[in-house]
């Protein structure tokens, strides 16, 4: 099975969890909705625009929802949607893999010297 190739199912979460932070803006939205600057505060080390750019990108492949609400000033919330729920379980065993073996990945690499 060629379960690899560029045209292949398989590749679409690999895809998905390759860019930096796709993944960590899902995992962070897992535990409620949040506004932007709420996220920026929990992430950290995260930019405006490219926190904005990654929610969008995220709103548009139908993982997270946006919800602006008529107050003023206008706050808006971003949440996951169902489909966006279904990445939590994967993105945890990555982080208790890395939690598991970051040490040892780092050592390897020689990023420690």
């Amino acid at each position: 099975m060629d379960r690899l190739l560029a045209d292949c199912g398989a590749r679409l979460g690999f895809d998905l969890l390759g860019n930096t932070w796709n993944p960590v803006v899902l995992y962070a939205l897992g535990a409620g909705p949040r506004r932007p600057g709420d996220l920026r505060t929990e992430i950290g080390g995260i930019s405006a625009k490219v926190l904005t750019e990654t929610l969008r990108r995220l709103e548009g492949l139908r993982l997270v929802e946006r919800r602006a609400f008529a107050e003023a000033p206008p706050r808006v919330e971003y949440a996951l949607t169902p489909l966006g729920r279904t990445l939590l379980e994967p993105i945890e065993a990555l982080g208790r893999w890395s939690a598991a073996h970051g040490e040892a990945f780092v050592a390897a690499q020689g990023w420690d010297d």
